[in-house]
């Protein structure tokens, strides 16, 4: 719809992980290398975590991309960790071509330990590619840790490389997974872009996508710090964001997309919902204040309360020194 008024052939900001769309960050070219390397080696267990967004599935699709070219390299891609782990195992048994209906978990095991050992036997890589690994159960990453004991004095013969959200990290850090968080041999983590990297993440996939002028052309300096501040550096916000700009930058017929705009667009996302919780907390000093008058108007009524039992105990007091004959002072 707007390819043609910004003279565009593709469109820039898809959110579908596209390999060709890789922004190569230090980060993302660190764990790309740690992930290859891994698998290359046959280091046998690598992990990859990030927050939602920051591009792990778009580095694995540039890896597995990467595993195409080889005709070494066979790989099962598990993107779905809700599964029992006969579930699972049959997944991954599936997805390397082996027959895996109805057959339970040790017919599985065998099939999967044989199809192993005959191909690192022809000198050939094998690799299980778990996405979304915060998923798996505790069952399941048991499962795997037994799937590393397939090796010889040298090598894995499996490759495993499971991917995922920082909760992934918390649990392989529990205690009851130490034994397999031991047997990591490779670990990295992606984090979100700073600011320029934010511009130049912007600017090259504006290039990738044809655009004829420079980058801030369209997308103003001004612009892109709006962008950076609402989406916080997460390449899929970053998409989303500069998406639905060219879109309403398109319906207003405007050549650059201005601040107003992504505002607008940050607006109807909710991007600063984070923000408005913490503008309600002057709501909570107001309920303070309000149970503070109360305390001061129930300490008021105790007090105007009290006066007559004072003065009773004061007349109580006068007349027991009156029957005393004790002169009153």
């Amino acid at each position: 719809m707007y390819k043609s008024f910004y003279s565009l052939k593709r469109n820039p900001f898809e959110i579908t992980p596209d390999p060709s769309f890789l922004f190569p960050t230090r980060r993302h070219n660190e764990a790309l290398a740690s992930l290859y390397y891994g698998v290359r080696r046959h280091k046998g267990f690598v992990v990859l975590t990030g927050e939602v967004g920051t591009g792990k599935t778009l580095v694995l699709r540039c890896l597995l991309q990467l595993f195409k070219q080889n005709n070494d390299v066979a790989y099962a891609y598990i993107f779905n960790g809700r599964l029992s782990p006969v579930e699972f195992l049959q997944y991954v048994a599936s997805d390397f071509g082996l027959p895996a209906s109805g057959k339970n978990k040790g017919e599985l095991l065998l099939e999967l330990g044989g199809y192993v050992i005959s191909r690192a036997q022809r000198k050939l890589t094998t690799v299980l590619v778990v996405d979304e690994a915060h998923h798996l159960s505790a069952d399941i990453l048991e499962e795997i840790r037994l799937l590393t004991n397939l090796e010889t004095a040298h090598d894995k013969l499996l490759q495993i490389l499971l991917v995922g959200q920082p909760e992934l990290d918390d649990k392989l850090d529990s205690v009851g997974l130490r034994q397999l968080k031991q047997r990591i041999a490779l670990r990295s983590r992606l984090e979100p872009l700073d600011a320029n990297e934010t511009r130049g993440y912007i600017e090259r996939r504006l290039q990738l996508a044809g655009s004829s002028s420079l980058g801030h052309e369209l997308f103003p300096i001004e612009t892109i710090a709006d962008i950076y501040q609402h989406s916080r550096g997460i390449p899929r916000l970053i998409n989303t964001i500069c998406e639905n700009a060219l879109i309403a930058g398109y319906a207003r017929q405007a050549r650059r997309i201005t601040p107003d705009i992504i505002d607008d667009i940050a607006v109807d996302f909710r991007l600063g919902v984070v923000h408005q919780l913490h503008a309600e907390e002057p709501k909570v000093m107001g309920e303070e204040t309000d149970f503070r008058l109360a305390a001061k108007t129930l300490l008021d009524l105790v007090s105007h309360l009290q006066k007559p039992l004072d003065e009773l105990e004061r007349r109580q007091a006068v007349t027991t020194r009156a029957s005393k004959h004790e002169p009153y002072i």
